[in-house]
């Protein structure tokens, strides 16, 4: 797998897969299916992590949609202190690497998080802007370029770990708020997150997700995605930032183009859950390709597209 082979923030992974929060629990669920192996990717990221434990969202909190699924799980888990001392000593770190998702309601619990997970064998971390700002009236910290940046501070300066912030769709100018969050000193993007939406039960006349509303992720998301990983990758070619595109990807062609948009590694989530062995497919289906069109490894493709000529293209449709 050496064409798959790439290095992220200084983490080599053999392959360019990564599994996404909130998808394979803590990084156990999908070793109990015949013909998985953590071994199949290059990372695994964890459940997202809070300082406290959580209960979570009442239900409904998953429901599917055409072409997706909705969730609203309430960032269920049993605190980072269980995390770090009972489920971070069970996995087998060299198999892949694991990478936390660390959640809060207020800066200072994000930096509270990040600082336990530095003291672990934890391989990076992801910091999830998403999460509501309890002190700010309950809007989500990456909205907002000013705040997503006081959360990026807030986490580098207790950890020398590789921090991943995890970009929202949800905003104005997703470009802004990567500028902003270089300058306060990620090391990586994910892109995207989830939109958001709901859903209605006509007889009941009432929201079908028990939150109301709920991340829409799953192949719906994916055109948008890969525009904002190639707006994105703008920001952040030229400074060697490399991103996670993520939004949808369920084959190799789907993987394919988000490399040429400008990632580095590829978020696999909602495809596990009907098809858990989407990765191995994926890695095969990328290697034939590289090998087919004599690229030596996956990394001579990332960005590929010319923005000059894509510009021109816009310009002259």
């Amino acid at each position: 797998m050496s064409r798959l082979s790439l290095d992220f923030c200084g983490l080599k992974l053999h392959s360019p897969i990564v599994l996404l929060s909130g998808c394979v629990g803590f990084g156990e669920e999908y070793t109990r299916i015949e013909g998985f192996s953590n071994a199949d990717v290059g990372a695994i990221v964890l459940k997202g992590t809070t300082f406290a434990p959580r209960l979570g969202n009442p239900a409904h909190r998953v429901w599917e949609t055409p072409q997706g699924m909705l969730n609203a799980i309430g960032l269920q888990n049993p605190g980072v202190e269980y995390v770090v001392t009972k489920i971070l000593p069970t996995l087998n770190f060299r198999e892949t690497r694991f990478i936390a998702n660390v959640c809060g309601s207020t800066i200072e619990e994000y930096a509270d998080v990040a600082r336990r997970f530095d003291d672990s064998p934890i391989d990076a971390m992801e910091i999830n802007i998403s999460c509501p700002n309890v002190k700010e009236g309950g809007v989500a910290f990456g909205n907002y370029p000013d705040m997503s940046a006081r959360v990026v501070a807030a986490c580098r300066k207790v950890t020398k770990k590789p921090l991943i912030t995890k970009l929202s769709p949800n905003q104005t100018d997703i470009r802004a708020n990567a500028r902003a969050c270089i300058d306060a000193g990620t090391d990586a993007f994910a892109a995207i997150n989830t939109l958001m939406g709901m859903a209605v039960d006509v007889e009941t006349r009432q929201p079908i997700i028990g939150n109301v509303q709920g991340g829409l992720s799953g192949p719906a998301i994916r055109p948008i995605a890969l525009l904002k990983v190639y707006q994105v990758y703008q920001e952040c070619r030229e400074r060697g930032i490399p991103i996670i595109g993520q939004g949808g990807i369920e084959t190799a062609n789907d993987a394919l183009e988000f490399v040429l948009a400008g990632a580095t590694a590829i978020g696999i989530g909602t495809a596990l859950f009907y098809d858990p062995l989407a990765p191995k497919k994926v890695n095969a289906g990328v290697e034939e390709y590289l090998r087919k069109h004599k690229f030596a490894s996956i990394t001579d493709l990332i960005g590929g597209i010319d923005p000059a000529k894509a510009l021109n293209q816009a310009a002259s449709g």
